[in-house]
């Protein structure tokens, strides 16, 4: 610890070492009231249930959740509906981000075709996807798959919209030096356009974290026997909101996991081009 001392001060300057420490209590205090805000929030909610200041049955309350959890646990179906969900939307996460990727390449290679298609897409991007649940089930039937291609729905086009607007605010007078330097466009693309984007890719991949989530879940509730989405609706369906809310919670808990790895991935790669 004194070695480390004695480096930090040949290395650091006194206000500097002072400036980093104060960033790390900064850093902990915020994390400390955002680890309190929760359980001040599950504290309460408990505290209000079971003096009856809110119905329980209506509420529900944190203990009446943890004991659902638990017999779901037993009974085998909280880890399978688990896997089912986070599957499903792992697989339209991955899809929906590579596809949104290639599709924005493909229409930046041509601005005629950009010019003729972004109406659509925009028109596309805010139709209700729920509305084609009834036409995917007819096409692709009650599986996994239609739960998939709702989850390509919801999260395709904005992945195309956001990317897109990426590779077209990369500076034109980079573009035109490339091309004064006989550049094809596919090397442009590739050695400047996507390189350039990359935060915007990775900003784009936090955006699917929910847009797959909510699509996974709009397919359970139309169509799955199983998954989270399936829970809640069995849940709302029998009046047992226990269940419900501990669909909700492990919802929460998969997407913060899922955002959280992505960005991780996204700090990792910052680090690195520093």
């Amino acid at each position: 610890m004194k070695i480390r001392e004695r480096l930090d001060k040949k290395t650091f300057s006194d206000e500097h070492i002072k400036y980093l420490n104060n960033q790390k209590r900064h850093f902990f205090k915020v994390k400390f009231f955002q680890i309190g805000i929760i359980i001040l929030f599950f504290v309460l909610w408990e505290f209000f249930a079971r003096f009856k200041l809110i119905d329980p049955f209506i509420t529900s309350s944190p203990f009446r959740i943890w004991n659902m959890l638990i017999s779901l646990n037993h009974s085998g179906e909280l880890w399978m509906n688990i896997y089912y969900t986070t599957f499903e939307t792992i697989v339209g996460f991955l899809l929906g981000t590579l596809m949104g990727v290639i599709l924005a390449a493909l229409i930046w290679f041509s601005d005629f075709v950009y010019k003729v298609i972004e109406p659509y897409l925009v028109v596309l991007n805010a139709l209700p996807k729920v509305a084609l649940g009834p036409i995917i089930i007819v096409w692709l039937g009650s599986g996994m798959s239609a739960i998939v291609v709702m989850t390509l729905l919801v999260s395709v086009i904005i992945s195309v919209i956001n990317i897109l607007v990426g590779f077209k605010s990369v500076s034109e007078e980079k573009v035109l030096l490339m091309k004064s330097f006989g550049a094809s466009k596919l090397q442009i693309l590739l050695k400047l356009i996507i390189p350039a984007n990359i935060s915007v890719i990775l900003s784009t991949l936090k955006i699917n974290v929910g847009m797959s989530l909510i699509g996974v879940i709009t397919g359970e509730f139309l169509v799955s026997s199983q998954g989270i989405g399936y829970l809640i609706v069995y849940g709302g369906q029998v009046f047992k909101l226990d269940l419900v809310m501990a669909g909700i919670l492990i919802l929460l808990v998969v997407a913060s996991i899922m955002y959280l790895c992505v960005s991780n991935i996204e700090k990792l790669y910052l680090k690195r081009k520093r």
